[in-house]
């Protein structure tokens, strides 16, 4: 999800090595291995799941025209999507809703959807220079570990906060470190997206990640949430998400506009999606739709089709 005046912002079918868990994308030691310049080599992309994030339908949700309970049943009606990516901007006050979290679930085994993750935004910085702040901020976010817990994610998304630098991440490692311990004990991993300031970084985000060390500490690449100067991107962001993928628990990908062949005019899909192949990920990858140009249901659709046309492809490098 991009920063926005209302800032918000894989599924295993059986166990592997390493006891990887529910919404992880399959992995092997060779995923470690894989090539980071963001330069994959040419052969084939492999399979995953497609899920929604609920953000590509923030102009409906904000105007109520649609409400978080129907999510799932748009989701899979809709869009015939496998997975639904919910954010807590959306049902903020429901957190420890016991009977609102039942019913949400509810409705998406109904409709045959696996609830991946919740988006958390709004609960503080975790990267505070005042360690009162930091422990407020994760003591914020536990309940949304809680509700997912409840839901059957596998993980929460947090901002990691904008007290933080390629050089200085140890008090943002302290309150990540011990949010994610929680999580944990809940069996829910919690993500960091590349989500602007220090997270957009990845220099940053990995010295993050390193520093807290932990398995159930990952990250969520977002194909496009990265710094653009005149226009276009001021780092290369094949190189970005490629470092980012061996710590993925989950990939977001970001659209925004469409050439006449259904290609998306800003990124190389088949490249990123190659790229995500080469870490050894095949879980669920978000759709979340952030363009203009289409209204949110020919977004969501227009970065569906070209997902589908790309698994499976062969990518010529």
């Amino acid at each position: 999800m991009h920063s926005h005046p209302l800032d918000r912002r894989s599924f295993l079918r059986g166990a592997v090595a390493g006891g990887a868990l529910l919404g992880l994308g399959l992995r092997s030691p060779l995923a470690l291995a894989a090539d980071l310049s963001g330069k994959p080599k040419p052969g084939k992309i492999g399979d995953f799941k497609i899920s929604l994030a609920e953000w590509s339908l923030h102009k409906a949700l904000f105007s109520k025209q649609l409400d978080n309970l129907d999510f799932p049943k748009v989701a899979r009606e809709d869009y015939g999507v496998d997975g639904v990516e919910y954010v807590n901007q959306f049902f903020k006050d429901k957190a420890h809703d016991s009977a609102y979290l039942k019913d949400l679930k509810k409705r998406a085994a109904a409709h045959g959807v696996a609830n991946v993750l919740i988006m958390i935004d709004g609960e503080g910085d975790l990267s505070a220079p005042e360690k009162a702040d930091r422990d407020k901020a994760v003591e914020n976010h536990k309940k949304w570990v809680d509700a997912a817990a409840e839901l059957g994610c596998h993980a929460i998304r947090v901002n990691t906060g904008s007290h933080y630098s390629p050089t200085d991440v140890a008090a943002a490692a302290e309150a990540c470190g011990a949010l994610s311990a929680y999580g944990a004990s809940h069996k829910i991993h919690v993500i960091c997206e590349n989500h602007g300031g220090p997270s957009s970084n990845p220099d940053a985000l990995l010295a993050l990640i390193k520093a807290v060390g932990s398995d159930n500490f990952g990250t969520l690449p977002d194909f496009g949430n990265f710094p653009k100067k005149d226009g276009r991107y001021a780092i290369d962001v094949y190189e970005a998400i490629a470092r980012m993928m061996p710590h993925a628990k989950g990939v977001s990908a970001k659209s925004y506009n469409f050439d006449a062949e259904g290609n998306e005019s800003n990124l190389d899909f088949a490249r990123i999606m190659k790229i995500v192949t080469d870490a050894g990920y095949d879980g669920f990858v978000g759709i979340e739709y952030e363009g203009s140009a289409l209204s949110e249901p020919e977004g969501i659709k227009a970065t569906k089709k070209l997902l589908e046309k790309l698994r499976g492809s062969e990518y010529a490098g």
